[in-house]
């Protein structure tokens, strides 16, 4: 236990009434330099707490059991106070994603080809990590180039998601209308190359 806080006047009646009871234990005081460093964060908080109106503080609490509740529900048995941390986790899961095809749909001009048209495209993709496709070539690569054996190459010491195979050509007309085809547009199968 620690003294009650001076500023508090609860808390000076809480410490005059317990005072004159002398059955109580004496309780271990915190140093005058770890109270003034508590009194100001608390100071803090309170003046910042005291600047929001009384919807505000109600909006803030609702918020904070609806991410508890949501916690609880998703089998989490913390209360996500920091949201970063959960999307941390998300990006961390996100890297171990193996290399698969993913699909978007878009307009013709979204692609930036250059073309200016309001058609869409169904836009294959591919996405994902290969650490699983790593072989004896991407370890040994990766070790010349920490020795500075290989210096100024571009080379890739890890295998990347790229396709392997591509959809049929895509064709549309722009927005002046000019009939166009284009090909090697969209993935249609992917792997590890």
């Amino acid at each position: 236990k620690y003294s009650p806080l001076p500023s508090s006047p609860s808390s000076s009646r809480a410490s005059s009434s317990s005072s004159s009871s002398s059955s109580l234990p004496a309780t271990p005081r915190r140093s005058p330099r770890a109270l003034q460093r508590h009194s100001s964060l608390l100071s803090q908080y309170s003046s910042l707490l005291e600047s929001y109106t009384e919807g505000e503080i109600r909006q803030l609490i609702s918020a904070l059991v609806e991410r508890y509740s949501q916690a609880m529900n998703s089998g989490s048995h913390e209360l996500p106070l920091f949201p970063r941390a959960g999307s941390r986790r998300k990006r961390a899961r996100a890297r171990h994603k193996p290399c698969a095809l993913k699909e978007l749909e878009v307009s013709v001009s979204e692609l930036g080809l250059g073309y200016e048209s309001d058609e869409t495209v169904l836009f294959r993709y591919c996405s994902g990590t290969c650490e699983a496709a790593i072989r004896s070539y991407d370890l040994s690569l990766k070790s010349m180039r920490s020795r500075r054996k290989i210096k100024k190459e571009k080379v890739r010491a890890r295998p990347c998601c790229r396709p392997l195979a591509y959809d049929d050509d895509v064709s549309f007309l722009d927005a002046y209308n000019r009939y166009y085809t284009v090909n090697e547009l969209s993935a249609k199968e992917c792997g590890c190359v």
